[in-house]
């Protein structure tokens, strides 16, 4: 897979571009602020819906505009199909594939693929445990784009049964037999989720040992074993537990058991958005406890097991390295070079050309004050 042609209208900086890709490496150089970065992020956001850089959609909008366009000529297997998405903050997204609008935004999911890295992912190790759900969870869509309407039925029942509770802790006429209801949908739907959650986990751990030893090594850090663990919010949940209905249940047990909390605190507090999953590096738990070069090597290294993951299930993703470089000393910039070189399309984005390593010699923009120029092939 990779994207042929990618056409911006009033996406953040840029009031229009137009640009042509090919197979292969491409880097956009620029200093920051020129709009490296906002090239990526549109060809990312395809595959997601969601940026890596915002929680929201407006920041997306070039100023004094009113809904930004996304264009891309998308070619899988040699065929071609054309992407457009109309971004228009506080209402509705729409889509079209080759001219056709696409009847459920989230149906695009999956159209194109796409793993990012970028200086943000540190958080993966040193942030909140929804820095974690949230690359779980996206990776989790990214393999099995169904999967979105399980996240957004969660998402909106959560959303509802936390309404329902801060009614209930104001005032006294609430009836709280519709909490009832709403607890069978948090916890069934929460099932599913978890189940899910905890399958990918299985089949990303054995990636992402491998990943963190190949940096590792080119780091000159120890290789040692990582590990994943889920960390559920029914607290007595066994830890070998895949079956969803099983989870559902537990967690049915556990929202009765803290409903007095709950209605207390006026928010949900069992369920798949409190899980967490622990990251470990030998025998002890990466947050807190390694080094700042070791956290680097452990996100890159959860990034490059989602990309093989995703790549061994038959779909080559388009991979992304956003102002990653820098970040990197040379002897880890090649080594990563050398990881990735065999996709079928890397995006770079870099302060200076001299971030990029040799061994991505591909194409290369210049960009400057919003313009987008491609100039000679490095050597």
């Amino acid at each position: 897979m990779h994207v042929a042609r990618l056409s911006l209208v009033d996406f953040r900086s840029y009031p229009s571009v137009d640009i042509e890709l090919s197979p292969g490496a491409t880097a956009f150089v620029g200093a920051n602020g020129q709009g490296k970065t906002n090239l990526v992020e549109a060809i990312d956001y395809l595959s997601r819906l969601d940026s890596h850089r915002v929680a929201s959609d407006a920041p997306l909008v070039r100023a004094g505009a009113e809904r930004a366009v996304v264009r891309a000529d998308v070619v899988k297997e040699g065929r071609s199909a054309l992407i457009e998405l109309e971004i228009t903050p506080g209402k509705a997204n729409r889509a079209r594939v080759n001219r056709n609008a696409v009847p459920r935004i989230r149906d695009l999911v999956g159209t194109v693929r796409t793993i990012i890295f970028s200086p943000e992912d540190l958080a993966l190790v040193k942030g909140d445990p929804s820095d974690r759900r949230r690359f779980l969870d996206g990776l989790l869509v990214l393999r099995t784009p169904r999967l979105a309407g399980i996240k957004a039925d969660y998402e909106r029942t959560l959303r509802q049964r936390n309404t329902l509770l801060k009614s209930a802790g104001r005032r006294r006429d609430v009836d709280l037999s519709t909490l009832d209801i709403w607890d069978e949908n948090l916890a069934r739907i929460g099932g599913q989720l978890t189940a899910a959650r905890l399958a990918l986990l299985d089949a990303l751990a054995p990636y992402a040992t491998r990943a963190y030893g190949a940096v590792a090594a080119a780091a000159a850090e120890d290789r040692q074993s990582v590990g994943l663990t889920y960390r559920s919010s029914a607290q007595d949940l066994d830890p070998d537990e895949r079956d969803a209905d099983a989870i559902a249940k537990s967690l049915t047990e556990h929202l009765d058991q803290r409903r007095r909390d709950e209605l207390e605190r006026g928010v949900s507090l069992v369920g798949p958005h409190r899980d967490e999953v622990v990251l470990s590096i030998g025998d002890l738990p990466a947050k807190g406890y390694a080094s700042h070069g070791e956290s680097w090597s452990l996100a890159l290294a959860l990034k490059l097991a989602a990309f093989d993951l995703v790549r061994d299930d038959g779909d080559d993703p388009i991979l992304i390295l956003d102002d990653v470089f820098a970040e990197l000393d040379q002897r880890r910039r090649e080594h990563l070079a050398e990881l990735v070189g065999t996709a079928e399309q890397v995006l770079v984005t870099a302060a200076v050309e001299d971030d990029v390593p040799e061994g991505l010699s591909g194409r290369r923009f210049t960009v400057r004050s919003g313009e987008v120029k491609a100039h000679d092939v490095r050597a």
